[in-house]
């Protein structure tokens, strides 16, 4: 149980975007590709788990004063520094040792995500801005990981989505910190270069253009023709309704500090994620 959380396990949700490209490629069910993308998603899910126990260690002291962090293995004193700096590097090496079995290109783009998120730890993330920028670089990555090594094409247009989507979800999180700060004293130096107006105006502007792109997305001559379909745009009712529900726990619940317990959690949440996939598979896999 210790490693799990040490490991932060159910954060590698995240890393099932290696599995987007085929999606919206409309190629799930080739199942020739899944035994690199289910290698990559391992790959991925080690890698990250080493950055989040070096995080852990780099910021000890930080989080041994935060109200929810300090119970973590590191910070609570279940796991000395030690173990945890040797655990941290056999789930490295053992990420890079499965991104060695798969190509030259996903190689690459994985140990870019290691350098970024690395210097993220280091240092990157006390800077406003850039910090929410390095976050949103990570999910990026991982569609295009995926699409190398499924051999599909990324397109701009989800590129766009997803980078879109994961600003949107840093800057909820940094809104958390923000209220957070506010009761605790200052956990994070990038903290006092944000207020909740700023956040507030951002996540307003980047909800609507989401909503907006996705639109435009799905009404694409691009995608209407490769989809031979001009109903993807009915899907957009889920992506809709989920952004609105993630600005209630934002700005009503005032929960928004991890999304991806939100995602794991919120009923409502699933139930449009699921309402999504539903929609999208009916449109493009049953027509």
């Amino acid at each position: 149980m210790l490693l799990i959380k040490l490991f932060r396990v159910h954060h590698w949700v995240k890393n099932f975007f290696v599995f987007v490209p085929i999606f919206f490629a409309g190629q799930i069910f080739d199942f020739n590709r899944y035994n690199d993308l289910i290698l990559a998603f391992l790959s991925f899910s080690l890698v990250a788990s080493s950055i989040y126990v070096f995080n852990d260690i780099a910021d000890l002291k930080a989080d041994q004063l935060h109200p929810k962090k300090k119970l973590r293995p590191i910070a609570s004193g279940k796991i000395t520094k030690t173990t945890a700096w040797i655990l941290c590097g056999i789930a490295l090496l053992g990420g890079l040792g499965l991104a060695y079995l798969l190509n030259t290109s996903f190689q690459i783009l994985l140990i870019s995500y290691l350098v970024i998120n690395a210097s993220y730890s280091m240092g990157l993330k006390h800077f406003s801005i850039v910090d929410i920028f390095l976050v949103a670089s990570g999910f990026l990555i991982r569609i295009y990981a995926g699409g190398v090594v499924s051999s599909v094409a990324v397109s701009h247009w989800l590129a766009i989505m997803i980078m879109l989507l994961s600003l949107f979800l840093a800057l909820a999180k940094r809104r958390d910190d923000i209220i957070l700060n506010g009761t605790t004293g200052e956990l994070r130096k990038s903290v006092r270069h944000y207020n909740l107006d700023f956040i507030n105006s951002c996540l307003s502007i980047f909800s609507g253009v989401i909503i907006v792109a996705y639109l435009l997305y799905t009404v694409s001559p691009e995608v209407i023709e490769r989809f031979n379909t001009d109903w993807l745009f009915l899907t957009s009712l889920f992506v809709i309704a989920g952004i609105m529900r993630y600005l209630q726990i934002t700005f009503v619940e005032q929960n928004s500090g991890s999304p991806t317990s939100i995602l794991l959690r919120d009923k409502f949440i699933i139930g449009t994620l699921i309402g999504w996939v539903i929609s999208f598979y009916i449109i493009i896999y049953i027509q």
